[in-house]
């Protein structure tokens, strides 16, 4: 009884720091913007404080291996499963959640390529389809 106690609680702990781990990024993306490092914010202090809660939100979905805070106003994710119909699961659950929000995919060659969080926080999210258009919010 003790031993599945004992393995119970390692999972446990494994797990926590998991999800710590999951989060980081939206942390350090938060800290690299609010912290003048990538240049003037395109956005105000409390718009990147609003999209850190999306990014700790999206960080949590099931597809998501990471998550970031975008200078532009976006939130860039990491998917576990690269498939269309994954992806398309987890893009449609960010944006019944966060209707007004823009979420972009980062590529394993751009992972490979940006070696840094600042680099990461400095993509564009123009290229990926807003929620708004996505629910065909005007």
């Amino acid at each position: 009884m003790r031993r599945l106690v004992a393995v119970a609680a390692v999972f446990l702990v494994l797990a926590t720091n998991a999800a710590r781990a999951e989060n980081e990024n939206c942390r350090r993306s938060r800290e690299y913007l609010l912290g003048g490092v990538g240049g003037d914010p395109t956005l105000p202090p409390q718009a990147y404080n609003d999209l850190f809660k999306i990014c700790m939100a999206a960080a949590a979905m099931p597809n998501v291996r990471d998550a970031y805070i975008l200078k532009d106003g976006g939130i860039a994710v990491v998917a576990k499963q690269d498939s269309i119909s994954a992806t398309a699961a987890t893009l449609s659950q960010f944006c019944d959640a966060y209707p007004h929000a823009v979420l972009r995919f980062l590529t394993p060659k751009e992972m490979l390529l940006t070696k840094s969080v600042g680099g990461v926080v400095r993509m564009s999210s123009t290229s990926s389809t807003p929620c708004k258009k996505i629910k065909g919010i005007s």
